[in-house]
């Protein structure tokens, strides 16, 4: 086989695993000495300390996720179930963690590291030396790591994505699959990877039974280009074939993909066949994917297809507030709108717009302000403004309506014409910095007094008609 997939197995590398050795510890499934007990008893002081410090969600999410695993006179060792939370806690938390283990008579320092439940239910039965020969892929951790933050506590819902969110829910919440598969699908940025995320925390939290694998469909790819490359095709059925939920994050990186898209297809019928749940995200639908064999893509369309729309601007608004709920920071409702008026690209743009006008208030002592929110974000703001003109909302509402540009200009007066031509008045007051005196001119040289009738009377309707309300909010996202 000489196409791109077996090019890509000549860049694997052979991956090695160190046993740690177990000199000098002492193992937790033994019975457990008293300096053991002292140590324990000491940790849990530590952590009552913590949770007065803390709010109860954090808490919950980073330190009480730590478990004691090995103690000795020169060390306690504390795991967490992923590398980004061992990451996160030594960053924000070792500090005040070693302080006070020292404060409560701890012995040595304390070790954080890894130790992943899911990935030990989810490992093969058999599992292989670590040689020269043996390729990693086979025994290695096929999950990806999952973010804590991404719950679906901390997911944010509003009309764009509750279809979406409702589906999640119900399939991280049903015992047997449901909507099988389950195919998430939105653009860049808009919460697709955060359901994903929060689907496998809920079932580890609420079925930790479950064998669940997570992972990209780039890293499918890899190991599937690994077991070719090692003769192991048997260990990769087994592993991909055997658990009860497999979750592929971004599906379209496999298309065009000949060889890696006929096992997915295969693997995919085997676990909807043998009843077990999968769960799909993509930047597309299935019918839109491009380079992806017809049956794959109807298999794909079997289950649900739930869209993650873009989002509106009041969703941008909760996002955000939620956000500050979360770092515990007080920002006022006008630097709040300024982000969700001009950053409307995608949420992780929007989120760490916000998070880099607070570090910057944090580190620098200054008072979150419109101004300063303005100055920091300078760069940011730029990049994202849109000269919307005039002539294009025309355009855009023209084609929406299905009616002629000449009627935005014309003196008829007919309702499926006079109602559109209000709304792009309304638009063009809303998203260009024209006075009412230019925008009426542009309207067949309209009086102003007309923009002022056209604007109050959509901003009426709005309240009422949900029709138009729809139309106007799919206008604005078109149009910014």
């Amino acid at each position: 086989m000489q196409d791109e997939e077996t090019m890509a197995a000549l860049d694997v590398h052979h991956e090695t695993h160190q046993t740690p050795s177990a000199t000098g510890h002492r193992s937790l499934s033994s019975s457990p000495s008293s300096s053991l007990r002292t140590a324990q008893e000491q940790w849990r002081n530590v952590c009552q300390l913590m949770q007065q410090r803390l709010d109860n969600a954090v808490y919950q999410r980073w330190i009480g996720n730590l478990q004691v695993i090995d103690a000795t006179d020169n060390s306690l060792s504390l795991a967490m179930p992923t590398r980004f939370m061992v990451d996160w806690v030594e960053r924000h938390y070792a500090d005040q963690l070693r302080l006070l283990w020292k404060q409560k008579g701890g012995k040595g320092d304390l070790r954080f590291v890894v130790m992943n439940p899911l990935v030990q239910k989810a490992a093969p039965a058999t599992t292989l030396s670590p040689t020269a020969a043996t390729p990693a892929s086979t025994s290695a951790d096929l999950s990806v790591s999952l973010d804590p933050r991404f719950t679906f506590e901390n997911f944010v819902v509003g009309k764009p994505n509750e279809l979406a969110y409702a589906a999640a829910r119900r399939v991280a919440e049903s015992p047997t699959p449901a909507y099988n598969p389950l195919f998430l699908y939105g653009g860049v940025g808009l919460g697709k990877t955060h359901l994903m995320h929060a689907i496998a925390w809920s079932l580890r939290e609420q079925q930790p039974q479950k064998r669940v694998v997570y992972l990209s469909a780039e890293k499918f790819m890899y190991q599937f280009v690994r077991a070719l490359r090692f003769k192991d095709m048997v260990a990769f059925k087994d592993q991909f074939r055997n658990v009860d939920v497999l979750m592929i994050d971004d599906v379209q990186f496999i298309c065009g993909r000949e060889h890696t898209q006929e096992e997915f297809f295969h693997t995919f019928n085997a676990l909807v066949d043998a009843n077990r749940q999968v769960i799909i995200s993509a930047d597309k639908s299935p019918q839109d994917l491009e380079a992806i064999e017809e049956r794959l893509r109807s298999r794909l369309g079997w289950g649900l297809v739930a869209d993650v729309n873009p989002t509106t601007y009041e969703l941008r608004l909760s996002i955000l507030q939620n956000k500050c709920d979360q770092l515990k920071q007080t920002v006022t409702t006008d630097v709040l709108e300024l982000l969700a008026q001009k950053i409307t690209a995608n949420v992780r743009e929007l989120e760490g717009a916000l998070n880099r006008v607070v570090a910057h208030s944090q580190l620098m002592g200054r008072d979150i302000t419109l101004d300063m929110a303005q100055e920091v974000l300078a760069d940011t703001l730029r990049a994202h403004e849109r000269r919307i003109t005039i002539d294009e909302i025309q355009r855009k509402v023209a084609e929406h309506y299905g009616i002629k540009l000449a009627e935005m200009h014309s003196a008829r007066r007919a309702r499926d014409v006079a109602r559109p031509r209000q709304v792009a008045m309304y638009l063009a007051k809303q998203l260009t910095p024209r006075s009412l005196p230019e925008i009426g001119r542009k309207f067949g040289g309209r009086d102003h007094t007309t923009v002022i009738h056209a604007v109050k009377k959509i901003e009426e309707l709005l309240g009422n008609d949900t029709s138009l309300n729809e139309d106007v909010q799919v206008l604005k996202r078109i149009l910014q």
